[in-house]
């Protein structure tokens, strides 16, 4: 009887929570545009960096356009929500990946951090059009040359309140169902999750030889190509496949499926170029991105019923080409680094005088005229955690006539490209939300639906870790989320929390607790105004039977 009365519980909270009466309505399932969605993100590809690697291409090889180029349909905006953070606001106007991912996922906004949940202190989770291509029975994969867990990927198959909890990631990853995960990240597969993945029927791969012997056969594979993010594209050797091969195994292998699917596939290291303010590095990476954007677009004009949208998350480092009032970009010097700023960075903080700093220059650039000021500042440091990277990295910008604002993200809007039904739904300028909702329309899914049912599952509150290693909870904000009421007696420095006819009546000054006028043992903590409580007092307000799930910090409500 008490599950029963549960689940009620649970349907009718769904029903009627705050959070799902502003929900959009524009994703209910739809008769479907294509059979197939791939979407595809150049993580960190503001306007500059496109730019760059279009000019870099006319230059070198003389090709006059990007595979991107023919494909452009508009730009989108990329802010995040609002937050706090220690008793100030932060504006979201500037987001991370996270957020950003989170946005091209779900259709959602959130805080920065966050991944694929809302912006509360009892946050809950949020479907991605992944989760919902899956509910509709599509083959699902995520492809990135970050770490499988890094914040892009991880928002379209996890959920989190920190991108930082990637060992919980990669755990909710193998709960997920996606039928092809190709990245790197192995360092957070170790242990029994790996044997789990085999054990649940994944053919695991490590190398480019490996993804080369993938045929239809093999239902499920996770790639681990790299402990960490792959090298960079300047940086590989012959073991490590492109993005564009990646993506092209990843496609054959989903494309055997005859109930269609869904593809998210991330260009996740010109990002991390762009941070380092490392241009040749970067435009290597957006070309790596590039050929895979070709891959898909072949595979979609081939197929006849796939739609194509890429875009990018964010734009990073504030790049501009063109600097110091010179009307002029020195192209010819940016093919001729050999190495990242990253690959050469150990050798650089190992040199001690000027002479060595321009011995790795010369070697890595062939620039041969140094100044004794340039190769001091290298020496010194550019004062950032880039040290003497990002020093490098800035006397080589000033030599290519490039400029950077920072190693941060910019807010600049980014922009949009597609093919097939999905490019009338993008086009012009829109929110980075669209992409997700556009996305669920086109493979005529219901995104709000899957999330009702995830949050029926999942709730994911702030919480506080107490020295005997117990969880306590807000109690105003879980209990508010329970349908209850929480009054605070300042006077009489007592807290009551009332639902039904249970009441839980809480003094701070002595840290004694009743339920209905009798002792309880529940554990209470106060910290900066608030009282947390444990989750057995909130189980017996509710006459619920939740769990602490402690790896992905997250409530259970049931049983997945």
């Amino acid at each position: 009887m008490m599950k029963k009365a549960a689940s009620l519980f649970i349907a009718s909270f769904i029903l009627c929570s705050p959070i799902q009466a502003s929900l959009h309505i524009e994703n209910k399932a739809a008769k479907p545009l294509s059979k197939n969605l791939i979407v595809l993100i150049g993580d960190g590809m503001g306007p500059a960096q496109v730019t760059a690697a279009r000019l870099y291409s006319k230059t070198v090889s003389g090709t006059e356009s990007l595979h991107l180029d023919d494909y452009y349909v508009g730009q989108t905006s990329t802010f995040s929500e609002r937050m706090g953070v220690d008793g100030s606001i932060v504006s979201g106007m500037i987001t991370d990946s996270s957020a950003a991912g989170t946005a091209l996922a779900t259709g959602r906004k959130t805080y920065n951090s966050a991944v694929s949940v809302s912006n509360e202190e009892v946050a809950m989770p949020y479907a991605s059009v992944i989760e919902a291509a899956e509910a509709k029975g599509k083959a699902t994969g995520i492809v990135t040359t970050a770490r499988i867990t890094h914040a892009t990927p991880a928002a379209f198959a996890s959920h989190v309140r920190n991108r930082k909890n990637e060992a919980a990631i990669a755990s909710q990853l193998l709960e997920s169902g996606v039928d092809v995960l190709l990245g790197g990240g192995a360092a957070y597969f170790t242990g029994k999750i790996l044997p789990d993945f085999e054990a649940k029927g994944y053919s695991v791969v490590k190398d480019r030889a490996g993804l080369q012997t993938l045929t239809a056969k093999h239902d499920k594979v996770l790639g681990l190509f790299s402990r960490s993010h792959f090298d960079y594209a300047i940086d590989r050797d012959s073991s490590s496949p492109s993005l564009a091969a990646l993506a092209g195994k990843a496609i054959e292998l989903l494309s055997a499926k005859p109930e269609g699917f869904v593809i998210m596939i991330e260009g996740g290291r010109i990002d991390h170029a762009a941070h380092a303010n490392d241009l040749p590095t970067m435009v290597k990476e957006v070309l790596d991105f590039d050929a895979a954007v070709k891959t898909a677009m072949d595979f979609a004009k081939k197929d006849g019923s796939t739609s194509v949208v890429v875009t990018a998350d964010h734009e990073t480092g504030g790049l501009s080409l063109g600097r110091d009032n010179r009307y002029e970009l020195n192209i010819d010097l940016w093919n001729r680094q050999k190495q990242s700023s990253q690959a050469l960075n150990a050798a650089l903080e190992q040199a001690r005088t000027p002479e060595e700093i321009r011995k790795f220059v010369q070697t890595n650039t062939t620039i041969t005229d140094l100044s004794d000021e340039e190769a001091r500042f290298i020496l010194k440091g550019d004062g950032t955690n880039y040290e003497r990277e990002g020093a490098y990295n800035a006397v080589i910008s000033k030599r290519l006539l490039v400029g950077w604002s920072g190693h941060g993200h910019s807010g600049v809007d980014v922009g949009v490209w597609a093919y097939g039904p999905i490019a009338e739904l993008v086009k012009g300028k829109i929110d980075n939300t669209d992409i997700a909702k556009a996305g669920a329309t086109t493979i005529g899914t219901d995104l709000d639906a899957v999330t009702a049912g995830l949050q029926a599952k999942y709730w994911y509150p702030k919480f506080k870790t107490m020295p005997d290693r117990s969880v306590v909870y807000p109690a105003k904000a879980l209990a508010a989320k329970l349908g209850a009421s929480a009054d605070w007696d300042e006077t009489s420095g007592t807290v009551r929390i009332a639902k039904g006819g249970t009441t839980i009546l809480a003094n701070l000054k002595d840290g004694s607790v009743t339920l209905n006028g009798r002792a309880a043992a529940y554990t209470v903590h106060v910290e900066k105004g608030t009282l947390y409580l444990s989750l057995d007092a909130f189980n017996e307000l509710s006459g619920l039977n939740m769990t602490w799930d402690p790896l992905s910090e997250r409530l259970v409500l049931q049983a997945g």
